[in-house]
């Protein structure tokens, strides 16, 4: 398996929207490998394809304190929602940066496996919120932008100043 290079915000390339996935294919298979240990390795609990400039309906998810129940959803989509609930959201992609954000509280979501046979799954609380993130990015949406434009302004720069104080 392949450690992927997760692309930062504001790289233009998080914008790009996710094209659907045809086919499961050994590559969409092998490209979600990769992500899970991607996102094992960067000690993440999801991760879009967006997120390693592959840009297909693909994400990968693990919630679990165990880190042993990865779910892959391919062509995900969300065909009913309830409730409403405050979650503080961090990003692989905004290392570092922390903010509520107001998402549906219960999901369904419709979704292929790796399999290539489709499913339906109920989810709710934390694994609710991480499919909703996730999914944002497959449309080119990052968390931070449900925010106010002075507070992404302030997140912009702090990313900005953490990128000048690492170079050399």
């Amino acid at each position: 398996m392949t450690i992927l290079k997760i692309l930062q915000y504001p790289d233009e390339r998080l914008h790009k929207v996710a094209a659907p996935i045809s086919v499961v294919t050994d590559e969409i298979r092998l490209l979600a490998q990769d992500m899970a240990e991607t996102m094992y390795t960067a000690n993440g609990i999801g991760l879009a394809a967006t997120q390693v400039d592959a840009h297909q309906r693909l994400i990968v998810i693990d919630v679990s304190d165990t880190r042993d129940q990865l779910h892959v959803f391919i062509n995900p989509e969300i065909i009913a929602v309830k409730g409403e609930s405050d979650y503080q959201e961090g990003c692989l992609s905004v290392p570092g940066i922390f903010e509520k954000i107001k998402r549906a509280e219960n999901i369904t979501i419709r979704a292929t496996g790796l399999d290539g046979n489709l499913f339906e799954l109920d989810a709710d609380g934390l694994f609710a919120v991480c499919i909703q993130h996730e999914m944002d990015h497959l449309m080119g949406r990052v968390f931070i932008e449900y925010l106010s434009q002075l507070k992404q302004s302030r997140i912009r720069s702090k990313l900005k100043k953490r990128q000048r104080d690492v170079k050399p």
